[in-house]
């Protein structure tokens, strides 16, 4: 059974999870995967906090939103400041490529849900929310709203994201030879918040609430991240506009992405710490589409090679079926063109946001359809005999 947690089990609960990344974290460094291991820190201790609590009290607490959402703001408000003076021309050029891809993604999509809900006998409404190129949040709720398999949705679409989010540094490790990125171990440098600074950091904060608010409103997918994204690469151009201002070259301390990560990864945790007991065949079915939506992946990557000048590593980093702040973040870490990586999943989102109530629509319809014609043929066979 799933529960809403008080307000002091909830702080109790991030405040463990927060310790606890820290140690694992670290240890994850050891494998020389970069800044990613803060992330990955934080999904070990979202699901071991989260089954903690179910084993000692007897329920299973709902994920916590909110702690995404704070994750989600400081990441994009470090990306938005990292990728403020890039040159966005690139992507403007290749704006036709990215819509292709984002086509290709919601074509695949629905093939390999119908593929699924036909092996493992789910009904095609599941089958479709399971395999959607979308968040797991959106799409277990949507499960929710219409009365489906919760658990069903969130199992494939936690098992995409996490697989794909655990892949891509080894795999950028291969692709390179060398390590994904600059580990960030604990040093001096990641605890040093300028003083002077400080007014500013709580100006740009204040800001990208507003920026986040806006985006809500706006409807933008992901609002929390892409609202603050927007605001870091705005900052200080902005700010160097009042007459009182002069080359301002402001950027957020270190650990306030460092934290962004792990809250991140604590999120992906919670998913897999909140699921109840898995059968082998439910995991067994489950990671037939994961495998199927990874490999549409690479086919899109190899598509992109093709079609851009861009390297290989980039290509899988755009079409990576992770979640975009995820991925966003991967491609920070890793020093990959953060902007087209940025800019493919939010016209992958925008997209996928735009199409969703035609699409459900359109599943719905063919379900009981679907459903109606099988009732016929049972009733057909039964009065045959």
């Amino acid at each position: 059974m799933n529960k809403s947690l008080s307000a002091k089990h909830l702080i109790a609960i991030v405040v463990l999870e927060l310790l606890l990344a820290v140690p694992l974290g670290l240890a994850i460094t050891k494998l020389s995967i970069g800044g990613v291991a803060w992330l990955f820190g934080g999904i070990a201790s979202g699901a071991l906090i989260y089954k903690a609590y179910q084993f000692f009290y007897g329920v299973a607490p709902k994920p916590n939103k909110k702690a995404r959402q704070i994750g989600q703001t400081r990441v994009g408000l470090s990306i938005g400041f990292a990728i403020a003076n890039s040159n966005l021309t690139a992507i403007t050029s290749q704006l036709h490529v990215l819509i292709l891809l984002t086509l290709f993604s919601l074509v695949t999509g629905t093939f390999i849900g119908y593929f699924y809900s036909q092996i493992s006998k789910v009904n095609l409404f599941n089958a479709m929310l399971a395999t959607a190129p979308g968040g797991v949040g959106i799409m277990s709720s949507i499960a929710a709203d219409y009365g489906r398999n919760v658990s069903q949705v969130a199992l494939v679409q936690s098992l995409r994201v996490t697989t794909v989010v655990l892949t891509i540094p080894f795999l950028a490790r291969l692709l390179s030879g060398d390590s994904a990125g600059a580990s960030v171990g604990i040093s001096p440098s990641l605890f040093h918040i300028d003083i002077k600074g400080l007014p500013l950091l709580v100006l740009a904060l204040a800001i990208a609430l507003l920026g986040v608010r806006a985006a809500t409103l706006l409807k933008i997918p992901a609002a929390p991240f892409f609202g603050a994204l927007i605001v870091g690469i705005i900052f200080n151009p902005m700010l160097n506009t009042l007459p009182f201002v002069t080359d301002l070259d402001f950027t957020p301390p270190k650990l306030m992405n460092l934290i962004g990560q792990v809250l991140l990864g604590v999120a992906v945790g919670e998913h897999w710490g909140n699921q109840p007991y898995l059968s082998k065949k439910a995991v067994g079915y489950a990671l037939i589409p994961v495998g199927l939506i990874i490999g549409a992946g690479l086919i899109a990557a190899a598509i992109a090679h093709q079609l851009t000048p861009w390297d290989w590593l980039t290509c899988i980093l755009v079409t990576a079926p992770g979640g975009a702040p995820e991925m966003i973040l991967v491609s920070l870490a890793l020093d990959r063109n953060v902007e087209i990586v940025t800019a493919g999943h939010l016209v992958r989102l925008m997209g996928l946001n735009a199409s969703l109530p035609a699409w459900i629509f359109l599943i719905d319809y063919l379900e009981r359809r679907l459903s109606g014609a099988n009732i016929s043929n049972n009733l057909a066979e039964r009065v045959s005999r």
